[in-house]
């Protein structure tokens, strides 16, 4: 059986830098979400223990070539990728029936896992949109995962308690970010990774009707701060200060 995980490409969030509350991208390098690692960990974690291959879904522009070589030295054993420029920041039900019309192409692909949320969007919806076009059974918020035969048993964290639910597969799951340590690849691992297979396909070859994006994002603005700008000599004027705007008391 294949474990699919699929993973989004976004900017390294620790450099991009704010000018006129906009985000400016120059130079900033891409990388793979970090809350995708979470997945592809579990997917690691479960082939190690019963076996099966783990193949790395990604769909964007020609740049994802290059970033998904990080998945393949962390132990993924292939890549499947559909690039075409049009889905550098496509919307989340866009990707959704790219990703969707892929994992048709992957032969036993009988676990398909995302993270809860993509690193720069967080919006959530892929992997539910994913199984609702498939027709497979979803499970959101999993802390655990456990394979036993043709089905999956996943525990829930929700606020207030865990559930545990077992579901036949193919099935989808999105993972918690805390539901492990993603491993740091070795340099011969990295070394290694350029020679694992790939299989890259435009997104003609899908042949998609794709949908109308039904959201828009007009504008991606860093929230206002006023600073007042007040000095203080000493630990009392702080304080003052503070009491002052109601911050503290004295």
């Amino acid at each position: 059986m294949k474990i699919v995980v699929a993973m989004k490409q976004i900017p390294d969030l620790q450099q991009i830098r704010i000018r006129n509350r906009q985000p400016v991208f120059d130079d900033v390098p891409l990388a793979l979400g970090n809350i995708d690692k979470n997945a592809l960990e579990a997917a690691l974690l479960i082939k190690e223990s019963q076996g099966g291959e783990v193949v790395v879904l990604s769909a964007g522009d020609e740049n994802v070539e290059d970033t998904i070589k990080e998945a393949l030295a962390a132990g993924a054993d292939e890549a499947f990728l559909v690039l075409d420029d049009s889905l550098n920041g496509a919307e989340s039900s866009v990707i959704a029936a790219v990703l969707a019309a892929a994992i048709g192409k992957i032969d036993d692909a009988g676990l398909i896992l995302f993270g809860e949320g993509s690193g720069d969007n967080y919006s959530g919806q892929v992997g539910s949109r994913v199984a609702e076009i498939l027709g497979y059974p979803q499970v959101g918020f999993a802390s655990s995962i456990e394979l036993s035969g043709e089905r999956v048993t996943v525990t829930r964290s929700l606020e207030d308690c865990d559930e545990v639910l077992e579901v036949p597969l193919p099935a989808v799951v999105s993972v918690l970010a805390d539901i492990n340590e993603p491993r740091i690849p070795s340099v011969t691992q990295i070394l290694k990774a350029g020679k694992k297979p790939k299989e890259v396909l435009e997104l003609d070859e899908l042949g998609l009707d794709l949908p109308a994006a039904p959201v828009e994002t007009l504008s991606n603005l860093a929230p206002e701060t006023q600073r007042k700008r007040v000095v203080v000599k000493t630990v009392d004027e702080l304080l003052q200060n503070l009491a002052t705007e109601g911050v503290v008391r004295r």
